[in-house]
């Protein structure tokens, strides 16, 4: 994804890195470089909000059960190749992903699926 404006930090790099700024996983450093970003660029800043609302209505939803690792990892895989497929060039249909509760270790928990 880019808005087609120039930045210092180009848009598909603050959106690869996205979940780590969410995360506080990153330097003190390259989260600077991402809220300049973001204080320049209205269609990333419009997804790292969107994405931020994701992960409170999860975090909401799931209390404070642990992630299940076989969980976290199928998602991982499904993020990276949605991502892998944009880089690409390839457009990804908001119907190719979907969201459905399975019962993973005794709780619900959100998993992204494609169809």
């Amino acid at each position: 994804m880019s808005c087609g404006d120039p930045h210092e930090t180009e848009c598909g790099e603050v959106l690869d890195h996205l979940y780590e700024f969410l995360d506080n996983e990153m330097a003190e450093g390259d989260c600077a470089k991402l809220r300049v970003h973001f204080e320049e660029c209205s269609p990333c800043l419009e997804k790292y909000g969107l994405e931020q609302a994701i992960k409170a209505l999860i975090k909401r939803s799931c209390g404070c059960d642990d992630t299940p690792v076989d969980l976290r990892t199928k998602v991982l895989a499904r993020i990276d190749s949605i991502r892998t497929k944009q880089r690409s060039g390839e457009v990804v249909e908001a119907t190719e992903v979907t969201v459905s509760v399975e019962e993973s270790a005794g709780h619900g928990a959100a998993v992204a699926t494609a169809e």
